[in-house]
């Protein structure tokens, strides 16, 4: 084998050793379960309730109803006439599908340019950031999941403005949210007692 090939090989090996985990876990309607298989996911939710006191479960049901803890998601590219490519419809992107500009201010706010919405320590922490920018601004409680999920969704200003009452779909997913999240809550009680 030439010194190129063997050279080749090489970096396509380490290169794909760098690559994160962006398949959706197997159990999505299982905390204890997901906790077991994605223990790193389960440890930057627990660093991120310390840190911003936003509970484990709330932050596991936003981040399943935003990408299914797939995380490199991204919003689906819109077509005209249903073949021109017209771009996605927003930036949304990764774990938390937080926004550029919105994703920028979380950067420069904690002071962590580095963070990468497709790793799941700095996705968990914006959410924990975003749900408390939410309960100072909204007055929301970090442990009400269906309204930190509209406020999430609808931005802080949307969200003081009831944008979300004009959208039915929406109400839907954030009821969805709130019984995910008690549901993880009381999986997750559970497990840390067996």
């Amino acid at each position: 084998m030439g010194t190129f090939l063997r050279l080749l090989v090489v970096v396509l090996i380490v290169a794909s050793c760098g690559r994160g985990q962006f398949s959706a876990p197997r159990s999505l309607d299982n905390a204890c379960a997901l906790a077991t298989e994605r223990p790193r996911y389960f440890a930057a939710m627990q660093r991120t309730e310390r840190r911003w006191g936003t509970p484990v479960p709330v932050q596991m049901a936003i981040i399943h109803a935003e990408s299914r803890f797939i995380g490199d998601a991204r919003t689906p590219v819109q077509w005209t006439l249903g073949v021109i490519p017209m771009g996605r419809q927003s930036s949304a992107f990764g774990y938390s599908q937080a926004l550029d500009r919105t994703w920028e201010e979380y950067q420069a706010e904690t002071r962590n340019r580095r963070a990468r919405r497709d790793r799941i320590n700095d996705a968990t922490d914006f959410v924990g950031w975003y749900t408390n920018k939410t309960r100072e601004r909204n007055g929301i409680p970090l442990t009400d999941a269906r309204n930190q999920y509209l406020a999430y969704h609808e931005g802080h200003a949307g969200f003081a403005r009831r944008s979300y009452e004009a959208k039915p779909w929406l109400m839907g997913v954030a009821s969805r949210v709130e019984r995910r999240a008690a549901m993880y809550e009381a999986q997750l009680r559970s497990c840390r007692r067996a």
